[in-house]
Order: structure tokens, then C-alpha cells, then sequence
């Protein structure tokens, strides 16, 4: 049965603070747990006034600390931003602290623009295509199995489950190719998305970690009790990603009744391309949306992700979706 997940950007929204950011994430990580989530990650992102999550492990810690059960992690670590020690470090401390809940997808973009991304580096001159070579030191750390000469103290034997994290066929072959788990950025950049899950399940090669193929993909939802109000809230991402899109991100806006009417035929076919993965309505909109993605893609968990502005309305969209998930037999 496909499994249901949540992704949280940790939006800062106009009017609002880092620290309602982070509140929000909690109580929203509370409220997917009680709805029957499998797992909720945050992302690293960095320079954006608009995201609270650039301390991913630490905003992890945060979300574990206010639940109970549902696996809690990142989607992702841009792992060049970091040591692979650093991070089997820190998230061997989250497994420590949340024994059995800890995922970690790892990817290789900035997550920033290269301004920021020289400043969290230092330097852009290491090599972008030793990320496959960063994941199996990091995963030499967890298994302790003495080939860097280094004891990660937290980190050795930690039972964090790793990711590979993409939006091109280039996660997919390391995925592959390492025989990990794989998660396809589809909610923003679906353009490859079923190349992408092509490649990875017919080069997967079974590890000591997975078996066979196990894919995720990324799907947004806007859900409500009527078309009408799900339309509307939705346009605070839409409004997100045309201001990224020019140039001019910032925090989540509040919705804007008409506000796709209101672009010209470019920005309206800019956003038909980058949300194509996306259902907006009431549940049964929502249901068949679903039904149908998982249909097209086959993969084995959607990864739901969701900016709204009003908190009260971003819980009844996760309730909702639950319950479309049922309707059509996903797991939630």
C-alpha cells in the first residue's frame, strides 16, 4: 500500500516570525502524526527569509521533540554544504535522542544561490561529483566499519535511514547505484520525473540496505471542504514560487482571490509547469489527484507538501487529505 508523507518548508509567513515558523511546524507535526502520517521531514534551505529551516537537524530535533511516533528527518541535507562527519555527528545525536525515527535524505544542490552557498562553503571549489563519494563516508561513519579511521561519537551504529534526495536522472543512478531509497522533487521539478523513476528502478542494485526499488515523489495538495476555499489558499504558494521564479522571494503571503486569473499567459504556464504535480479541492478532487499520480508513477510513498498561510486551514488540509488517501486506499 503507497504510504503518505509530509514535507514542511517551514514557511515564515507575512506578519510572522521565525519563532511562530517553528511553532507552527510542531504543532503541525503533532497534528500529521494523530492523522496517520508515516513521516515528516524539513528541508535546507538557506538565505531565504521566507524558510526557518536552514538548521535542519536542529528544526528536526524540535519536530521530534513534539511527537511521538511518526519518523521525523530531512528531505534534505545538501550534503556538499557539509563534512560527512559533521553530519553523521548530528544526526547519530538525533538517533540518540529519537531512537528508530530518524530518516536522512541527502542531495547535492546548494540550497541557496551561489552567493550563500560560498558563504556556507567558504569555497566552491570542491568537486560536485564526489557527492557519492560524501554518502558512502557518511554511511562508513554509521556502520563503524573503521575505513575513514574515525569514530563518529554520536554516529557510530546510529540507525538513521538514508535517502538519496533528486530532481534529475543524476540521484536517480546514485540511488541506484548504491541501492538506497529514492525521493523525486516532482512538487517543484517534475519535468523528469518519470525518467527519473525509469533509471532508478531498472539499474537498482539490492544493498545491505533495501531489497529491491523503493521510490517516493513529491505532490502538492491544497485541500478543503470546498473547491472554492482550497483554490484560494493556495495561491500563497503560487505567489511564492512566481516571486521566486523573478527574483524577488520573500515570506508566505497571505491568498489572493483570483490571483492565477491575474498573471499574464507566461506566469499562468510557468506555474501549469512547476505545480503540474498538484490537486486542489475538496476531498474527492483531492482522492482522485492522488489515484491518479500514484497510477502514472507507481511509486511506493507520496510525499505531500503544502505552503499555506493559515495554520488553522494547513491542519484541515492535512486532515482532509487523509481522508482522500483512505478513500483510495493509501495508507494514512
Amino acid at each position: 500500500m503507497t504510504q503518505l508523507s509530509f514535507l514542511d518548508l517551514v514557511p515564515v509567513v507575512e506578519g510572522g516570525t521565525v519563532s511562530d515558523a517553528l511553532a507552527r511546524a510542531a504543532d503541525l507535526a503533532a497534528h500529521a502524526e494523530a492523522t496517520g502520517f508515516t513521516r515528516y521531514w524539513v528541508a535546507e534551505h538557506h538565505g531565504m527569509t521566507g524558510i526557518a529551516s536552514a538548521a535542519t537537524s536542529v528544526v528536526i530535533a524540535h519536530v521530534a521533540a513534539a511527537t511521538k511516533s511518526i519518523r521525523v528527518g530531512a528531505g534534505g541535507i545538501m550534503l556538499p554544504n557539509h563534512s560527512p562527519l559533521v553530519i553523521a555527528e548530528q544526526f547519530g545525536t538525533l538517533d540518540a535522542l529519537y531512537p528508530g525515527r530518524v530518516d536522512l535524505g541527502l542531495g547535492r544542490a546548494p540550497g541557496s544561490d551561489q552567493r550563500v552557498a560560498r558563504a556556507i562553503r567558504r569555497s566552491l571549489d570542491s568537486d560536485p561529483n564526489a557527492f557519492p563519494q560524501d554518502v558512502l563516508e557518511l554511511q562508513s561513519y554509521f556502520a563503524n566499519d573503521g575505513q575513514t579511521g574515525i569514530v563518529a561519537t554520536p554516529g557510530a551504529g546510529a540507525d538513521v535511514k538514508l535517502w538519496i534526495l533528486g530532481s534529475s536522472l543524476y540521484g536517480a543512478q546514485v540511488a541506484a547505484a548504491l541501492g538506497l531509497p529514492y525521493a523525486f522533487a516532482s512538487h517543484f521539478a517534475p519535468d523528469a520525473l518519470d525518467q527519473a523513476l525509469a533509471v532508478y528502478r531498472r539499474d537498482f542494485r539490492p544493498s545491505a540496505h533495501l531489497a529491491k526499488p523503493y521510490a517516493m515523489a513529491g505532490f502538492n495538495i491544497f485541500a478543503a471542504d470546498t473547491e472554492e476555499e482550497a483554490q484560494l489558499i493556495a495561491t500563497s504558494q503560487q505567489q511564492s514560487f512566481v516571486r521566486l521564479r523573478t527574483g524577488n522571494p520573500g515570506q508566505l503571503p497571505p491568498p489572493v482571490a483570483g490571483y492565477r486569473g491575474s498573471l499574464g499567459p507566461q506566469g499562468a504556464a510557468m506555474l501549469d509547469n512547476v505545480l503540474s504535480c498538484s490537486a486542489i479541492g475538496t476531498p474527492a478532487t483531492v482522492a482522485r489527484g492522488l489515484a491518479a499520480f500514484v497510477e502514472r508513477t507507481g511509486v511506493d510513498e507520496v510525499m505531500v507538501t503544502s505552503a499555506i498561510y493559515d495554520q488553522t486551514a494547513r491542519k484541515r488540509s492535512l486532515t482532509l487529505t487523509a481522508e482522500a488517501a483512505r478513500e483510495v486506499r493509501l495508507a494514512a
